[in-house]
């Protein structure tokens, strides 16, 4: 028996019915071209017998004194883990987002281990998809990532190959600084851990937060701490989610990025900026403000491979801006602003102003105290993802789409990853807050189109 570390603990505590806290993906696979008609049938069977799962995925929660535990489940089920399930005629992505929306929407059997995957057949085009949540208190989304990539091969014909549950996952360490909204309130219990140094970043801290602070008045682009709009975005959530998915083609955004100097994760931004401004202009909801992102960044200036050297960088979305040359500008210039302060900062006045930043926000989740305290809108996240195409049985991988974590008072998440050639988007909101969430997808694309013409590539 093994307890939770506060952190993982704090995810089980942040959970309730409105707000269920597990991550997922979807993985979209073609048949192989040896694939009979019951491929599928004959594979979930496969599947099945890998009946004796290996940690993390055979334990589950038992409490003492208040205390939560991980403890081996005797009496795994593995047909309340598994479940094969098919589409609805006429098969489309349409019926298989809609699966998932359903699906996401449940909150995991705490009685049992936390997790569940689905294998959905009756997808048009020789296709088929596989499913998995895992609670956020097992594993992070990073982590359940590659955990799903370990499950894949490069080797087409390789075979046998067991699903994610029979794996033995190795041990990684959880990112040093926080990886979403939720992670940040946990970074404030960590503010009380090593007194010398964090007394030793006050001096430091305090002058950064007094620049963010004058600049804030005089550049009405730059964002501040408590710079965030009252937005739809920003309102209660309920339980039910609505989850759209769409891949992107990396080479034209690479053409953007080069065309305007500045990096991918830029361009994305930018998109994620036009796309939110068109749909709340078709909400007749945009303010007169820029809605402010909160997106995990990478800090590292040189290529050591060694070390968390990840901050959490709030970004100008520029939605006040029609063009889109401007607002990609104004992006940025807000991220490299960013960027530049945390390079003059140390890991430790990092963390902590990270928590700083992200307190009201925190505090929030925890309390609903300050609903009107808000440092972002949006959670917008670039995670990257493998280079070469991947197999599973034959199967070969054609997307995969990360499924996160809608909160309340922030209804929409966008996570996204590289697979080979394209950027895979998922987007997850609360169904009733942001209504026809989907048409998010078609404002990327015309983002893409607009930006390609400002940069003369049209």
């Amino acid at each position: 028996m093994k307890a939770l570390s506060p952190v993982d603990q704090l995810f089980l505590w942040l959970e309730k019915r409105q707000q269920p806290m597990h991550v997922a993906g979807l993985q979209l696979f073609s048949f192989p071209e040896d694939a009979g008609p019951k491929y599928v049938s004959e594979l979930a069977q496969s599947m099945r017998d890998y009946c004796c799962p290996v940690a993390p995925f055979n334990q589950r929660l038992t409490r003492r004194l208040g205390q939560y535990y991980w403890t081996e489940d005797k009496q795994f089920d593995i047909d309340h883990h598994f479940r094969h399930e098919a589409l609805p005629k006429p098969g489309r992505i349409r019926e298989l987002l809609s699966l998932v929306s359903a699906e996401h929407s449940n909150l995991l059997d705490r009685e049992r281990p936390l997790w569940e995957a689905h294998l959905i057949e009756g997808i048009r085009g020789r296709q088929f998809a596989l499913y998995t949540k895992i609670h956020h208190s097992v594993v992070d989304g990073i982590s359940a990532m590659r955990m799903g990539m370990r499950a894949l091969s490069e080797d087409p014909n390789e075979r046998d190959l067991p699903p994610v549950w029979a794996y033995q996952p190795k041990k990684r360490p959880r990112s040093g600084l926080p990886s979403n909204p939720v992670d940040a309130v946990s970074s404030l219990a960590r503010l009380t851990a090593g007194v010398s140094k964090q007394v030793a970043t006050v001096p430091g801290l305090a002058r950064e937060i007094y620049k963010v602070t004058q600049k804030a008045k005089t550049d009405e682009n730059y964002v501040s701490i408590f710079q965030a709009p009252d937005t739809m975005l920003n309102h209660s959530i309920t339980g039910s989610r609505r989850f759209a998915a769409q891949s992107f083609s990396l080479p034209r955004l690479k053409k953007i990025a080069k065309a305007f100097d500045c990096t991918i994760n830029t361009v994305v931004l930018s998109m994620c900026g036009h796309a939110l401004r068109e749909y709340l202009i078709s909400q007749n909801a945009l303010p007169d403000e820029p809605l402010i992102a909160m997106v995990p960044m990478s800090l590292r200036q040189d290529d050591s491979a060694g070390g968390n050297q990840i901050g959490m960088i709030l970004a100008n979305l520029g939605t006040h801006i029609c063009d889109p040359a401007n607002r990609l500008r104004v992006v940025n210039n807000s991220v490299q602003e960013a960027k530049q302060r945390f390079s003059q900062m140390s890991p430790e006045e990092i963390l902590n102003f990270t928590a700083l930043t992200m307190a009201p926000t925190g505090l929030n989740l925890l309390t609903g105290l300050a609903p009107k305290w808000r440092a972002f809108n949006v959670v917008i996240s670039n995670v990257p993802g493998p280079r070469e195409p991947l197999y599973w049985n034959g199967a070969q991988l054609q997307g995969m789409y990360p499924v996160s974590i809608a909160l309340d008072r922030i209804a929409l998440n966008i996570t996204l990853t590289s697979y080979v050639d394209q950027l895979e988007f998922g987007l997850i909101a609360c169904r009733r807050t942001l209504p026809s969430m989907q048409r998010l997808l078609d404002y990327l694309e015309q983002s893409i189109r607009e930006l390609e013409i400002a940069a003369g590539l049209k």
